[in-house]
């Protein structure tokens, strides 16, 4: 007799869709009445069956298993403004497994009877939930309730299917839909009409992507780039002042602090230079540092980069994963607010359980009264972000313990008090110059405590002194300095700079940054702007630029929000969207030929850049280029001159991972290389065999 399967064994049951499996699990585990639910797979798929009274099915999804797709089988034809939701691996050829798990969610939907959608709660997780029940459970988005909650502990899931919410939230899913199908119309029209472009003058086939929130922060970024080029520095002069105050010696700053003329600070250094002054005045005052409020996303990310240098990429995917481990609250989120219902005391006296922490969380239980120190932003959906209370139930990677750690004293420091410091700041008149000595003492650190060590109380002394008392000056230079351009972007503040003009959400920012990484629009930490970046900002900016413009982003944003509000619809926000399109598409068309012309020279010049590691040491007029042998099939570099059979000149590479020059070798001088592996730091390498320091950075 063949043996059933556990999906056809399950008869009238609650089915709990989850948006991953860590979470499926959590969720299972805490609603089964003794805690130790059967897990169960189909095709490989895992699910839970838990019992509570009568049993519930708790399976998850991949996240986003439906995307849109296009109604129009040629790939590369444009413009194009038909489209439909289809199941990921029709779209995606990486997504094949999606196609099982829709199945098994087909059939655990069978012969169940209530569905619940316990999917993360926002946009994201909201679309995913009702694409599955939609299409994948025959339409029972209608009929499903919602859990609501911030952290995947036991007792917030408990309260979240105790209390669920009888319809799911339709005005944010039609939001999200019309966020995503407005967003593939753009990217899908743009990246077609650039690939084709490249493709019909080149005849090599090159994915150039473009979009909505895509173009305007290239622009950002091309636009820092164009100012720190023509840049032209300009002088100024600054006096450099010691003077001896009884047994001190002490730096002091002239008042006016720089100069734009040499002379007038030559002046000032020939009338003081060596005389005798007095101190004039002394002012004594404080000032107290608020607290700062508790993570949001962007916060955190920010953070995250300035302290551990992580990309914000990075520190959303580890957020994610403390998530899942019910660690912290849901990371995304762009709320600055903790209500008491989150439970504060509760909180902390699990943290006392952690060394780390036990005494920092026993003072803040002392107090009488906790209230947070709270920020402007608020998200409807979910508090700031904050620990649990759970402490690691496994051994976690560095990283995740670090930005776990980052959380808990950020969570610690809002409840601290004000942190006081005390300024003293000296006004010493020299010859009818004056200058100025500030001294800063901390008088009680206050929250600071809590944020140590990523943050530390600042002294600067300075020595005993009275009013009247004479000064010497000792020695006055005058120094000659330059200003300098803006500083480049970096992932962090290009994501503070998209936050600022209203464009992307707290979800979202950090891919878009990652994509133009990875269409190799821009590079290295302090982003630059590579040349094909640069073109294809001048191809957008000649041709459309509304595409690049961040008002146009920032008023489908606000209309977004009015689908949310339920002050415009889906239907309405994707119409007007389609006849903003068809004249920017009908121009990119008649264009083509020009535009491929210009992305074509940017690519190849981009390409050679890539290759390009540096002067040839033997000839001295070639290039030394990475080359790979045709035979062989691995990489070497070998110099440009070869071709014209003047030089043979070549070193071998490591044949794994991404090579970039790294300047000259300070050592010898010879050219370097970085070698890029995934998950490991980078390796600098001198390719000079004879070079002083091979032992240390060449190969072994």
């Amino acid at each position: 007799m063949k043996q059933k399967s556990a999906v056809s064994e399950l008869e009238d049951r609650t089915l709990i869709i989850t948006e991953k499996p860590d979470a499926a699990a959590r969720i299972a585990n805490a609603l089964d009445e003794n805690g130790k639910p059967r897990k169960a797979t189909d095709s490989g798929v895992p699910f839970y069956i838990a019992r509570r009274g009568g049993e519930i099915v708790i399976v998850p999804a991949l996240g986003h298993l439906y995307t849109v797709g296009s109604l129009e089988k040629d790939r590369k034809s444009y413009p194009i403004f038909e489209y439909k939701w289809i199941p990921l691996c029709e779209a995606e050829r990486n997504a094949k497994r999606i196609h099982a798990w829709i199945a098994t969610i087909s059939k655990l939907a069978e012969n169940a009877e209530i569905f619940i959608d316990a999917c993360d709660y926002d946009v994201e997780g909201s679309i995913v939930s009702y694409n599955a029940l939609k299409f994948a459970c025959g339409e029972k988005q209608n009929s499903a309730k919602r859990m609501k909650f911030s952290t995947l502990t036991k007792h917030e899931i408990e309260n979240a299917y105790l209390d669920k919410k009888p319809t799911l939230d339709f005005s944010l899913i039609d939001a999200g839909l019309a966020r995503h199908e407005v967003d593939w119309l753009y990217g899908v029209n743009l990246s077609r009409a650039l690939t084709a472009a490249v493709k019909r003058n080149s005849g090599a086939y090159t994915t150039i992507s473009a979009g909505r929130v895509q173009g305007p922060t290239l622009r950002f970024i091309a636009g820092r780039e164009k100012t720190i080029l023509g840049f032209v520095p300009t002088p100024f002069w600054f006096i450099r002042t010691v003077v001896e105050l009884g047994d001190a010696i002490l730096e002091v700053e002239h008042e006016k602090k720089t100069f734009n003329v040499k002379e007038e600070a030559e002046r000032v250094v020939k009338s003081c230079e060596g005389k005798r002054g007095r101190v004039e005045a002394i002012e004594n005052s404080e000032f107290t540092l608020a607290p700062p409020p508790p993570f949001d996303l962007g916060s955190l990310q920010s953070e995250g980069y300035k302290l551990f240098g992580f990309t914000p990429i990075q520190t959303s995917k580890i957020a994610q994963r403390l998530y899942l481990d019910a660690l912290i609250s849901y990371p995304r989120t762009s709320s600055q607010k903790l209500p008491p219902a989150i439970g504060y005391r509760a909180i902390l006296k699990n943290l006392l359980k952690d060394p780390e922490h036990e005494e920092f969380a026993a003072s803040l239980l002392d107090k009488p009264a906790l209230k947070p120190q709270e920020g402007k932003g608020e998200d409807t959906a979910h508090p700031a972000i904050y620990p649990s209370g759970n402490l690691p139930e496994r051994t976690h990677g560095k990283a995740e313990r670090k930005i776990w750690n980052l959380v808990v004293r950020k969570f610690m420091a809002s409840f601290g008090d004000h942190a006081t410091s005390s300024n003293t700041e000296a006004t010493i008149e020299v010859e009818g110059n004056r200058f100025h000595a500030t001294g800063v003492k901390t008088v009680n650190e206050g929250w600071i405590r809590y944020y140590k060590p990523y943050i530390s109380s600042f002294t600067k002394f300075l020595p005993p002194m009275k009013e009247t008392e004479v000064v010497k000056v000792r020695r006055m230079e005058v120094e000659e300095r330059f200003t300098r351009p803006p500083p480049r972007y970096n992932p962090s503040t290009i994501l503070k700079k998209m936050q600022k003009e209203g464009i992307g959400t707290k979800a979202t920012r950090a891919g878009i940054v990652q994509t133009l990484y990875d269409r190799k629009f821009i590079r290295e930490r302090n982003i630059e702007v590579t040349e094909l970046g640069l073109e294809v900002v001048d191809v957008l900016v000649t041709n459309c630029p509304a595409v690049t413009s961040p008002r146009l982003t920032r008023i489908l944003e606000e209309k977004m929000t009015r689908i949310q509000n339920g002050k415009t619809t889906r239907e309405e926000v994707v119409r007007g969207v389609i006849e903003t399109l068809r004249p920017i598409m009908e121009n990119l068309k008649d264009n083509e030929q020009e535009i491929g012309k210009q992305l074509s020279q940017a690519l190849g010049k981009a390409r050679l850049k890539d290759r390009a590691i540096g002067s040839c040491p033997t000839c001295k007029t070639g290039r030394l280029l990475i080359v790979r042998s045709k035979k062989t099939g691995k990489r070497f570099l070998g110099c440009t001159q070869y071709f014209e059979g003047n030089c043979r000149t070549s070193f071998p590479l490591p044949q794994q991972g991404l090579v970039r020059s790294s300047g000259l070798c300070r050592l010898c001088g010879w050219s370097k290389i970085r070698i890029l592996r995934k998950g490991k730091l980078p390796w600098n390498i001198c390719f000079n065999p004879r070079c002083p320091g091979k032992k240390k950075e060449g190969f072994k």
